[in-house]
């Protein structure tokens, strides 16, 4: 039976609690709600929030944005990584590619998409732009580090390719992919509430986070956030432990 409360455990819950007492301690300091509500006034603002319809459907939106900016991501990074992993000069084709999409700056990839697409689908947009790349390199990288004698052995006694993309390459790009997913999700996630706070859909996290702050509600502005940094720890968690139980071969 695994022990409930362990080192590391007891350390992370230290940091959170002298982080809620730092937090609490700037509160005062400031002496006004307006500028930095404290901890109990957030929390409280948290559990109103929702009990309210809007909370849900905005919740749930920008779920199903990240979701699909991570399924097209995960779906065009394979159909990309694999053949780049496996071929050089495919891989030099599609470097400057990569390249460029990572080195432009977020903000002007959200205003062009706000001149080329609909509102509601600029998150998204942006989700797909920031994951691609990043799983792209990862499986391409795990393609090329397949170990060469598992190859040789595999054309020496004629296997099918299909097998061994599925026998070989398959299970040595996986622990490149769980640490690309990981990355990827993380920035992603943000990169669509970003695009939510410019874009401006009726529902969405980002959206709620503008509206609070156009009012200046900041109880709002930090309650919308804890919900994104709860939704996004959750996110990662998942991932970790979807990692440990396809990766028990690796331990």
């Amino acid at each position: 039976m695994k022990r409930l409360f362990t080192r590391n455990r007891i350390i992370s819950l230290a940091v959170v609690i002298l982080l809620l007492i730092g937090w609490e301690v700037l509160s005062v300091s400031f002496g006004s709600n307006q500028i930095l509500p404290g901890p109990d006034d957030t929390i409280s603002t948290l559990f109103r929030m929702v009990q309210t319809s809007d909370f849900i459907h905005s919740l749930g939106i920008t779920l199903l944005r990240g979701l699909i900016g991570f399924a097209l991501a995960l779906g065009a990074a394979l159909l990309v990584g694999i053949p780049a992993g496996l071929n050089s000069g495919i891989e030099a084709a599609f470097r400057p590619v990569i390249v460029t999409i990572r080195s432009t700056p977020v903000i002007s990839i959200i205003l062009l998409a706000l001149i080329w697409l609909q509102v509601d689908y600029v998150p998204v947009f942006i989700g797909f732009l920031t994951m691609f790349p990043i799983l792209t390199t990862n499986i391409s990288q795990g393609i090329r580090n397949t170990e060469p004698a598992f190859i040789q052995m595999a054309h020496l006694h004629s296997i099918r390719k299909s097998r061994i993309l599925s026998e070989i390459f398959f299970p040595s790009i996986l622990p490149w992919l769980f640490s690309g997913i990981s990355t990827a999700v993380g920035f992603g996630w943000r990169s669509v509430i970003i695009g939510e706070v410019l874009s401006q859909p009726r529902y969405g996290i980002g959206s709620m986070m503008q509206d609070a702050q156009s009012f200046l509600l900041v109880s709002e502005v930090i309650a919308w956030t804890l919900v994104a940094v709860i939704v996004g720890s959750l996110f990662e968690w998942l991932i970790r432990k979807l990692e440990k139980t396809t990766l028990k071969w690796k331990l």
